[in-house]
């Protein structure tokens, strides 16, 4: 049912944007998906990113203690702070999300009492910049405690991969957060159709990843570098990318407790850590 979002787009004079990936949910379903997934109570704190139309933010606005809506879009921020006037617990901010620290965003909103919780994402991502954006809070000083967001399936599928599967992406989720698919949403569920389908990923976040690592740059450097040739046998892939001989390679990785002829794909967080502590001090 399009007709709310069409009715909305002509009274404000507004039209999708591609080159900011706006596709609208028009699905009450998925609304309700999303809601449930993010199991929202009047002590949260929610951010989202691309709040669009506001269908969201209303329903989220419903529910939460404060919504904090960032938009990129100015047309789309007059648009939001009318149609939401009434919601005194909903901010719109006019801002791109990547250029502003979730501690500056939330300000002091983590100090009062009923709120200090943290703080949950949720928000159907613009596609063109999901990763930026899931590493923008998943690496920040003040992490949120739940991200519940909409992703283009592969990327989601991708980020919840099990080893046999794993990419630089799913490690990089995984050591900050334990990734769920909540539901595969197709795309019909948004005005105008995107030309992908997309999926519901819940992203419960830890306080503490569930590796240690010394020093997590270097442990993502090496992480890189192992990718950076994902088709071939880590012994190739480390030599050429570390520029060293494949026979050390094999050395090291025989320390590490880890076949040389195996791919970056196969392996777990807790063999990259052994990994990664055996090839630091190779790396500047």
């Amino acid at each position: 049912e399009t007709s709310p979002v069409k009715a909305l787009l002509q009274q404000f004079g507004l039209k999708a944007k591609k080159g900011l990936g706006q596709h609208f949910l028009v699905d009450e379903d998925i609304l309700e998906c999303i809601l449930s997934a993010a199991e929202l109570s009047r002590k949260d704190i929610v951010v989202e990113v691309g709040p669009g139309l506001g269908i969201l933010t209303k329903r989220l606005a419903e529910v939460a203690g404060k919504v904090i809506a960032v938009e990129l879009d100015f047309k789309l921020v007059r648009m939001l702070r009318e149609s939401l006037a009434s919601f005194s617990n909903v901010k719109i901010i006019h801002a791109d999300i990547l250029k502003i620290a979730p501690q500056q965003l939330l300000g002091d909103y983590l100090t009062i009492p009923e709120l200090a919780q943290g703080y949950k994402v949720v928000a159907n991502l613009p596609y063109y910049i999901t990763s930026p954006i899931l590493r923008h809070f998943l690496e920040a000083w003040a992490k949120p405690s739940l991200m519940v967001v909409m992703v283009q399936k592969e990327v989601g599928e991708a980020i919840a991969a099990n080893p046999g599967k794993m990419s630089l992406l799913s490690v990089s989720t995984q050591f900050y957060s334990k990734p769920t698919i909540i539901a595969f949403v197709p795309a019909g569920s948004f005005y105008p159709p995107p030309k992908v389908d997309s999926l519901i990923l819940r992203l419960d976040v830890y306080s503490k990843p569930p590796i240690e690592v010394c020093d997590v740059d270097r442990f993502f450097d090496i992480v890189s570098c192992g990718f950076r040739s994902p088709r071939k046998q880590l012994r190739n892939s480390l030599a050429q990318a570390l520029g060293m001989p494949p026979s050390q390679v094999a050395l090291l990785l025989g320390k590490a407790g880890i076949e040389a002829k195996r791919r970056a794909e196969t392996l777990n967080l807790g063999e990259w850590k052994e990994l990664g502590e055996v090839f630091a001090p190779f790396r500047k």
